[in-house]
């Protein structure tokens, strides 16, 4: 008899046990389950710009439109335009400026805005700690290396999930206007004496005839023509490579090897970079700066530099920064004599 009494006994304790066990983990999983219910809701509501760039929810705006339509031309210029791909290396990587904080990744082009884009990533990084004007960055020091960092400084593993996970924009400008730009700020200003003497001494002793000892000691008088026969000279690049003001967009960013998100244009900056920005969703926290310059370089001043040059050194030129036209949906100007 006493059997079945210890049995049963046994049994409601068992039971009293089991009971109390599924009381426990009802308790403690529940809120467990909130938790990540609200961290999933946190991230949903911190999308990273790639995320926002690409949501299917979204309402295609006339500005999504336009730069898709740029995604899909500059697509189709590198099928048909480009015959073999290659895997990148470092030294391919090293124009390209990592914000981490946002998820961004910008390669940055000499002579289209890229000093105002690296004060801004500067603001956004907190390089410059409780300073929020990018302009009230002095422009020498948005380019001290080390203040923002490039992809190349990261290892293979760490390059590749941001390649594939960062909103990566570049900023492109009509490939002349560029070059005179550059022309014009490293060639005909008296302060760019580093310049003048790394590479006006050269053009001078290369490209001009009987010059003056002081013209080739000071190389601070180089014409456009002279600069344009430099660029030309198979032997320039035999010798070193281009200086990134002058160097083409497609050698410095590689554009048929990495799929940049959003391709902005100098000639639509302020909307571009706008849209940029607000894809960050920092656009409340920092606004790109407006251009006041009087001085820019535009089409009709281009045109001006290039009046003195002949057809054929015009046709060479256009040679040389081909892809760029191509690439980016730049049509050849009508200034040009060679068609």
């Amino acid at each position: 008899m006493r059997k079945p009494k210890v049995i049963r006994r046994v049994f409601a304790l068992c039971l009293g046990c089991f009971i109390m066990v599924i009381l426990y983990f009802n308790v403690s999983l529940k809120p467990a389950s909130e938790t990540v219910g609200e961290r999933s809701s946190a991230q949903k509501s911190r999308r990273s710009p790639l995320q926002t760039l690409y949501d299917g929810d979204q309402v295609e705006s006339p500005v999504q439109a336009i730069h898709q339509g740029r995604r899909e031309v500059l697509e189709e210029a590198c099928r048909s335009y480009t015959r073999k791909r290659r895997v990148l290396i470092p030294e391919d990587l090293k124009h390209i400026i990592v914000d981490d904080q946002h998820g961004l990744l910008y390669c940055y082009v000499p002579k289209v805005a890229c000093t105002n884009w690296k004060r801004v990533l500067m603001v956004l990084t907190g390089v410059t700690g409780s300073l929020r004007d990018p302009l009230a960055i002095p422009a020498n020091e948005a380019h001290v290396a080390g203040n923002l960092h490039t992809l190349s400084e990261y290892t293979a593993s760490q390059i590749n999930q941001r390649l594939r996970s960062y909103l990566k924009f570049i900023f492109v400008r009509e490939p002349f206007e560029r070059l005179v730009s550059a022309y014009r700020n490293k060639f005909t200003r008296s302060y760019n004496t580093a310049f003048h003497k790394r590479y006006g001494t050269k053009i001078v002793r290369r490209h001009r005839l009987d010059p003056h000892p002081d013209a080739l000691e000071r190389g601070n008088d180089v014409s456009f023509e002279e600069f344009v026969y430099y660029l030309v000279d198979p032997a320039t690049q035999r010798e070193e490579p281009f200086n990134e003001h002058w160097e083409r967009v497609h050698s410095l960013c590689h554009p048929c090897l990495i799929h940049y998100d959003v391709v902005g244009k100098y000639e639509t900056l302020e909307q571009d970079s706008r849209y940029v920005l607000q894809l960050a969703g920092v656009d409340e926290q920092v606004s790109f700066p407006t251009s006041s310059k009087s001085t820019r370089t535009t089409g009709d001043m281009a045109a001006q530099f290039f009046h003195n040059i002949s057809p054929f050194y015009q046709k060479k030129l256009y040679n040389l920064y081909r892809m760029d036209f191509l690439l980016f949906n730049y049509s050849i100007p009508a200034y040009l004599k060679f068609r």
